[in-house]
C-alpha cells in the first residue's frame, strides 16, 4: 500500500506539473499575442492656431484688452515609437504667431496687433495610456521677419537691441495630450497642445509667446520600425 501511494502520489505531482506547465506556456503565448506593436508615423502639419502674447508685469493690466489672433502652422510631424507606451515626436514647421489689443489699451491707447513669422521644433516625450496620450518637451523657434500694426498703419518689425527691438531667437515648452482612433491600417488623431514662451521676444519690453494648437493626423504606420526597442 505504502509504495502504491507514492506512485500514485507521484503520478498525480507528475501530471499536476505537466498541467502547470501547459498552462504557464499558454500564459506566455497569449501575453505575447497581447503585446502592442510600437509604431512610427510621419504625418503633414496645416493647422489653424490661436496665439496671444503676454506682457509681463504689464500683463495684469492689459488683460481686459487683449485679444487672440489665429494663425497658420504648416510642416511636418515625425512620431519616433521607442516602446508600445513611448515615443518621441519632433516637428518642424512655419508658425504665425503675435496678439492683438483693444482700443483703449494702457500700453499703445490704440488698437493694436503684433505678428511674428517663425521657424519652429519643438522635441516631445510621449506616453500613451490606450487610445489617449500626454506628451511634453522643449521648443525652439526662429522669428525671420514680423509686422506691427497700429490704427490701420503697418510697418516691419526690427529685429535688434533698440527700443521698439525683437529677439530673433525663442524658447519655450509645449504640453498637452489627445486621443487615437484606429481607421482601418489608418489612424485618425487629435492632438491639443499648449506652448509657453519662456524667451521675452522683444529688446526692451517684457513680451512672451503663447499658443493653443489643435492638430489633426490622418497617417499609417510604417510598416518596418528600425527605431523600436529590440
Amino acid at each position: 500500500m505504502k509504495k502504491l501511494f507514492v506512485t500514485l502520489v507521484s503520478g498525480l505531482l507528475f501530471l499536476n506539473a505537466q498541467a502547470f506547465a501547459q498552462s504557464t506556456d499558454t500564459t506566455i503565448v497569449q501575453k505575447i499575442k497581447e503585446v502592442k506593436p510600437v509604431k512610427t508615423y510621419f504625418d503633414i502639419v496645416i493647422n489653424i492656431v490661436s496665439n496671444n502674447l503676454n506682457y509681463g508685469n504689464q500683463n495684469d493690466a492689459v488683460s481686459n484688452y487683449k485679444k487672440s489672433a489665429n494663425g497658420l502652422q504648416a510642416g511636418i510631424s515625425f512620431q519616433a515609437g521607442i516602446t508600445p507606451s513611448f515615443s518621441l515626436v519632433s516637428e518642424f514647421y512655419y508658425i504665425r504667431k503675435g496678439g492683438n489689443l483693444k482700443n483703449g489699451n494702457p500700453l499703445t491707447g490704440a488698437e493694436s496687433a503684433i505678428r511674428l513669422n517663425a521657424l519652429e521644433l519643438p522635441l516631445l516625450a510621449r506616453y500613451n495610456l490606450g487610445k489617449f496620450h500626454i506628451n511634453a518637451g522643449p521648443s525652439i523657434a526662429y522669428n525671420f521677419s514680423g509686422t506691427t500694426e497700429m490704427n490701420g498703419q503697418s510697418s516691419g518689425l526690427v529685429f535688434n537691441s533698440s527700443a521698439n527691438g525683437f529677439n530673433r531667437f525663442d524658447a519655450g515648452v509645449q504640453f498637452g495630450g489627445g486621443v487615437e482612433f484606429p481607421v482601418k491600417q489608418r489612424r485618425i488623431e487629435l492632438d491639443i497642445r499648449y506652448g509657453y514662451g519662456l524667451t521675452d521676444i522683444a529688446a526692451t519690453n517684457q513680451l512672451y509667446n503663447r499658443a493653443i494648437m489643435i492638430s489633426v493626423h490622418f497617417s499609417k504606420a510604417w510598416k518596418k520600425n528600425p527605431l523600436a526597442k529590440k
